[in-house]
């Protein structure tokens, strides 16, 4: 094993989804790092759980765990402090914190933000929404939308509604171009659901350009043309400031960055729960 390989087990009795945005996280701060995650949901059986302990203690690994059901995760706890394993509980401290606080009583069920309520249907209704409305296929979608998003070609428009139906958010979005009609729906929308998204010219031309060589294309095009993308994002600005709507570079900026100016910005609530 190379001195800077280390090893990381995620374990779950549900799918550990928690626990493992937690690590990489973590892990993004070191870029050089060789890590090797390890992840086991769904254990539900202390015998199970000793086992993968038992792997964990010989590759001296660290323990992340959502264990909820009872009994479970006071064994990995325990089974880590004996061994001398370094275990993050990451659910039952603020559990317990919150009953010590409320009295309330927590159901101690595996799984429970996975079950397939009307928070989960709501999300695979926002995600056909924004597979319905994606590019501008129809107009009509707009003011249904809780999110309207434009922007010129290679602004993130499609993978941006896709993160934000994640987040139970109807999303359609509209790829503007100077020679095409604006929709007259378009007019018709509340300005503070729209997001005019933009890009700074030379990120944006290699951007077009990565884009074409990957299709096997000559990437000096029209569409990667300095001046034609000049044109788009002064058309675009211009349609802007007419609908006097939020407006976002994404240019070094990240799906979640922007989604996050997006539902700071608007005040809409994230509806998207993991464990």
């Amino acid at each position: 094993m190379s001195k800077k390989e280390q090893y990381v087990y995620i374990i779950s009795d549900s799918v550990g989804e928690t626990a493992n945005k937690l690590i990489q996280a973590a892990l993004a701060q070191f870029p050089d790092l060789e890590v090797d995650v390890s992840r086991y949901p769904f254990v539900r059986g202390e015998d199970t759980l000793i086992s993968i302990l038992e792997k964990a203690k010989e590759d001296n690994a660290m323990i992340l765990h959502t264990l909820i059901t009872n009994g479970l995760s006071s064994a990995a706890n325990q089974f880590c402090k004996e061994n001398n394993l370094y275990c993050f509980d990451l659910l039952n401290p603020v559990i317990e914190e919150i009953e010590k606080r409320t009295g309330a009583i927590p159901t101690k069920e595996a799984g429970a933000l996975h079950q397939l309520n009307d928070n989960y249907f709501h999300r695979i209704s926002a995600i056909e929404f924004a597979v319905k409305y994606d590019d501008g296929k129809d107009p009509k979608g707009f003011l249904e939308a809780d999110i309207v998003l434009l922007g010129v070609s290679r602004t993130s428009k499609t993978p941006l509604s896709m993160f934000l139906a994640n987040k139970n958010l109807k999303v359609a979005n509209l790829p503007l171009v100077p020679e095409a009609h604006i929709p007259d729906q378009l007019w018709k929308v509340n300005p503070k659901k729209i997001v005019g998204l933009t890009n700074d010219p030379k990120i944006l031309n290699s951007i077009r350009r990565e884009r074409m060589i990957a299709y096997g294309l000559n990437p000096d095009t029209a569409y990667s043309d300095m001046k034609r993308i000049d044109d788009e994002l002064a058309f675009a600005q211009n349609l802007y400031n007419k609908l006097d709507c939020l407006v976002i570079n994404v240019s070094n900026r990240s799906i979640e960055e922007t989604a996050a100016i997006i539902l700071n910005t608007l005040q809409l609530n994230d509806m998207s729960y993991d464990n």
